[in-house]
């Protein structure tokens, strides 16, 4: 979104609010075709455990709902309403255990053998490798989600329990989205527009007038992206995704998306107000204020306005991650 923020007017990024929030009770209706949930849950060697409670959660489209495995494992949901919907397991002596998944209309979707893990004792034996490996893992899958197949949409997780990132995977993450062919694109569109409405006259026109532009907006983005992805969430050991909610009613994640603009969630997996965005939009304002001719330049008012609009302009991007974007991401988990 840091290829945006420069060029979103606050009366647009209020009717796009308003939009947005009437569109809101069309997305959260329900379908009137359900489905069957089932599975099964068995421990490490495969045996069947009995009293397992299994809550369902739906993203606002029922009531919460609760259930026990049999004597044989087995359990069931049934009427369950279309759409995305994440399992809870919790047993004595068991690690608890969350599953998330999409059903489709109509459909009995068998979960098959869902297997938990004994509960560990704590142990002052270090975990950080094992935390690096899991987050790899997990970021290895968010690389491969991608707006309408072309977009990359890296930085939004749908894991509620997503291992923190360390400062090489936050890197990771930005360097592969800012060097991303759409990237260089939508940079393009951006200088070729500015160009056309004669935005910062002092580049000139020409070639070598959308060429200025074009570094510009390049270096603008990159500017954003690193200061307020990589530099500040590591000083101030915080995570620089969107963690997807999915669950409750569509006010509850409407609130629940506008407020992550200014709350994240740190290296400690505990939500926190988030300095590394906020300074971040302030800091990131007033840097990439000097890539652009002396008399094009905003003054200290207009760049914590720019850096205000941002923030606004973050919670909306939440908005459509939060509504829009996971249904129109390809291969998402």
């Amino acid at each position: 979104m840091p290829l945006f923020q420069q060029y979103i007017r606050k009366s647009d990024l209020l009717l796009f609010i308003v939009l947005l929030f009437n569109a809101i009770p069309a997305i959260s209706q329900q379908a009137a075709i359900t489905g069957i949930l089932t599975g099964d849950v068995v421990d490490s060697s495969g045996a069947s455990i009995a009293n397992v409670r299994v809550k369902l959660a739906t993203e606002g489209r029922g009531p919460d709902r609760e259930t026990q495995s049999s004597r044989s494992g087995d359990f069931s949901f049934s009427n369950v309403p279309p759409g995305f919907y994440r399992l809870s397991f919790t047993a004595k002596d068991f690690s608890p255990k969350t599953v998330t998944g999409e059903l489709p209309a109509g459909e009995t979707v068998n979960l098959s053998q869902i297997a938990l893990s004994l509960a560990t004792v704590n142990t002052d034996v270090s975990v950080g490798e094992n935390q690096v490996a899991v987050a790899q893992a997990e970021i290895r899958e968010q690389e491969q989600q991608r707006l309408l197949g072309l977009i990359p949409n890296y930085f939004v997780t749908y894991n509620p329990d997503a291992a923190p990132l360390n400062v090489r995977q936050k890197f990771e993450l930005t360097w592969k989205q800012a060097l991303d062919p759409a990237a260089f694109v939508i940079t393009g569109i951006i200088a070729g527009a500015s160009q056309r409405q004669n935005r910062y006259p002092g580049f000139g026109q020409g070639a070598q007038g959308y060429a200025k532009r074009y570094g510009a907006s390049y270096a603008n983005y990159m500017t954003a992206s690193v200061v307020d992805r990589v530099l500040l969430p590591t000083a101030f050991k915080q995570d620089p995704r969107y963690f997807y909610s999915g669950i409750g009613s569509a006010r509850s994640r409407a609130l629940y998306a506008i407020s992550r603009s200014v709350i994240c969630q740190g290296d400690n997996k505990k939500p926190q107000f988030c300095y590394s965005s906020v300074i971040g939009h302030f800091a990131s304002s007033a840097i990439t204020n000097f890539y652009y001719p002396a008399a094009d330049r905003n003054s200290a008012a207009v760049v914590v306005e720019n850096a205000a609009i941002g923030i606004g302009a973050r919670a909306i991007a939440n908005l459509v991650q939060e509504f829009i974007a996971r249904k129109l991401t390809q291969k998402k988990p």
